[in-house]
């Protein structure tokens, strides 16, 4: 900045038009302003295509004064094929030829560095599935989230089935000193349907399931059997009676995809002589042997990180991928028997080949299933394995797992910086098509993490083994504030553009460090009711707020341990303001907000002054109304 102006700012449309990512062939108008005492002589606008290592030079024009002081310069750029593309310009003055580099919150700086804008550009027929949009998403672990009661049949004998639905699971290695996985609690597909009216008074929308398929561990990530649902689950006419009433119920269920390995306990490999048929272990003329990488047939394979009851499939073997993606394969069956859709399990290690594949295949006979995937950071720019990922570009996934808006969430609210949250949230908006930013998979939980409660007002985990896990739980006094941070939590979770994602318990309190301890059964019975209230209460507000399915976002107040920020659209607007501080924080807000509606929380004085007490929250709702062209 200079005297307060800034040279250039991607988020600005002043600056950069439209902001964020872009469809192919889309022109983008880029400005930048020049204090006149540089004297500049030309400018340029640099753009560095990714994927082909190309630069394009574009020569920016003077069009006029900025004040008295400073100078426009402009230019429209262009990408004809989707991909990532960086820029940065180049200034001619009395200094020399200057560069503008991207500095912190977008904007534009002389000082040295490296680093560049990021333009994202899409596929301009890129659709993703309308029904999430504005919903509420539920994961449940399959095992641990109700049982029917009903005899379970066709189990394997080597399983441990817990009697007491309140145990603790297994978490001791067994005399070979291996973490077996064994235990079941026998939750099913049955005592889910059952609980479909529980999930429907949250506000439910979207069902992710963790992987039902036949498989001999309790996560269920060692698939032995793409095409059958674990018995201990029930099977297909269990798991299409239970799509046919969500749907009826206005929930649509999403299946969980392990497709980059299947377990070694599997009709497919069959090291442990489970099945009768050969499988890649046993003979190299098994129809699967082809399936997978022997360095050494048998005992040498290629397995996910070094597990080796998970050998890694060959996704370049046609034989496997028309079995997964082919007419008729697994991603079509479990369609045509009612799921709306897929999460993809370690999407990073599927190489871009098959995720095209995998979409298409979804998509055949309904457009708008939705193919998500696991990605842990920014999937606009990712790169695996010195490969640049085109995760977001309109041909492999509608949308991903939001880990960045997790993190910033859960660190805000355990002492990082307000502004380093509210950068991770506006990068993340610049940086994704607004059609995936709309479904985003909004979790500050899952089967991977620690529990939110336990992350919020718990001992760090640091080093701590399984032992201490088992045996450390929040005290009464870490739990009252835990609760009081989970309500802030919840309420960005659910106000934030995307779909909030509860996983299962969290609305209940559950606690617990990694798994298993925060894979432990749904606490029925014993729930924290006041929490559930809270969520109910989010619930009706997303249903009620259509700012909250397409809206967008503008940011109000990052700082003194306080964040505030406003979703809006032409119908409503809402404010959402959180002191996650130990004192009262006042937040200045426009004008208007003193008609609004409060949700949660109270309204604004009359000198537009928001009052937060420590460790709360406000939502306000403002509705717009339309006489002729006026908004008033």
């Amino acid at each position: 900045m200079f005297g307060g102006v800034s040279m250039f700012n991607s988020r600005n449309p002043i600056y950069r038009y439209p902001t964020g990512a872009v469809a192919n062939c889309i022109p983008v108008h880029f400005k930048i302003t020049m204090p006149r005492d540089l004297h500049c002589c030309a400018a340029r606008l640099v753009v560095l295509n990714d994927d082909t290592g190309q630069k394009q030079i574009m020569g920016m024009f003077w069009c006029g004064m900025n004040g008295d002081n400073f100078e426009f310069w402009e230019c429209h750029f262009a990408a004809k094929e989707p991909g990532l593309y960086f820029y940065w310009f180049e200034v001619d003055t009395w200094r020399g030829t200057l560069k503008i580099s991207r500095g912190f919150g977008g904007d534009g700086t002389f000082q040295e560095t490296h680093s560049v804008w990021q333009l994202t550009v899409y596929d301009r027929s890129f659709k993703t599935p309308n029904f999430l949009c504005g919903g509420i998403m539920y994961q449940i672990f399959p095992d641990r989230f109700c049982r029917s009661g009903e005899t379970k049949t066709n189990v394997p004998l080597d399983r441990k089935l817990h009697e007491n639905w309140n145990e603790i699971p297994d978490w001791e290695p067994n005399s070979e000193g291996k973490i077996t996985n064994t235990d079941y609690f026998g939750g099913d597909l049955k005592g889910i349907e059952e609980k479909l009216g529980y999930l429907k008074s949250l506000g439910v929308t979207c069902i992710y399931l963790n992987p039902i398929f036949e498989a001999h561990s309790n996560h269920r990530y060692d698939t032995a059997d793409y095409s059958k649902i674990d018995p201990i689950l029930g099977d297909e006419k269990d798991f299409s009676h239970l799509c046919k009433t969500a749907k009826k119920m206005g929930m649509a269920i999403i299946l969980d995809g392990v497709f980059n390995h299947t377990g070694s306990d599997s009709v497919y490999f069959n090291r442990e002589k489970r099945y009768s048929g050969d499988g890649a272990y046993n003979s190299k003329n098994s129809p699967y042997y082809s399936w997978y990488n022997f360095s050494n047939w048998p005992d040498n394979y290629d397995c996910w990180w070094n597990f080796k009851t998970l050998p890694c499939v060959n996704e370049a073997n046609p034989e496997y991928r028309n079995y997964i993606t082919g007419r008729g394969g697994i991603i079509q069956k479990w369609i045509d028997a009612g799921a709306a859709g897929w999460r993809l399990d370690v999407a990073d290690e599927l190489p871009d080949f098959f995720l095209d594949e995998i979409r298409m295949a979804a998509k055949i006979k309904n457009s708008d299933s939705v193919v998500l995937g696991e990605v842990w950071e920014d999937a606009s720019n990712k790169c695996v394995y010195g490969k640049r990922r085109k995760y977001l570009l309109g041909n492999q996934l509608d949308s991903v797992m939001n880990y960045p808006f997790r993190n910033a969430i859960l660190g805000f609210l355990t002492g990082a910086n307000p502004a380093d949250m509210m950068e991770i949230i506006l990068e993340i908006i610049e940086n994704y098509p607004p059609q995936v930013i709309n479904i985003l998979m909004n979790n500050i939980g899952t089967h991977d993490t620690e529990r939110a409660l336990t992350v919020l007002a718990g001992e760090p985990l640091g080093g701590h083994g399984r032992r201490w896990q088992s045996s450390t739980h929040l005290t009464k006094e870490r739990r009252r504030l835990g609760l009081k941070l989970m309500r802030l939590a919840s309420a960005m979770q659910f106000t934030l553009p995307g779909v909030p994602c509860i996983y299962y318990g969290d609305e209940a309190g559950m606690e617990g460090y990694r798994d298993p301890f925060n894979r432990q059964c749904y606490p029925w019975g014993s729930e924290d009711k006041e929490l559930i209230s809270w969520y109910r209460t989010l619930g009706k507000i997303r249903s009620s707020c259509s700012c909250l399915k397409e809206g967008i976002f503008v940011p109000v107040s990052s700082g003194d341990d306080c964040i505030a920020y406003i979703r809006k659209d032409e119908n409503d607007s809402l404010l959402c303001a959180v002191n996650a501080g130990n004192e009262n924080h006042i937040i200045s807000v426009p004008q208007e907000w003193q008609k609004a509606e409060a949700l949660v929380g109270n309204l604004p004085d009359e000198d537009n002054k928001l009052n937060l007490k420590p460790l709360e929250c406000a939502i306000l709702k403002l509705k717009k109304q339309i006489i002729g062209s006026k908004e008033i």
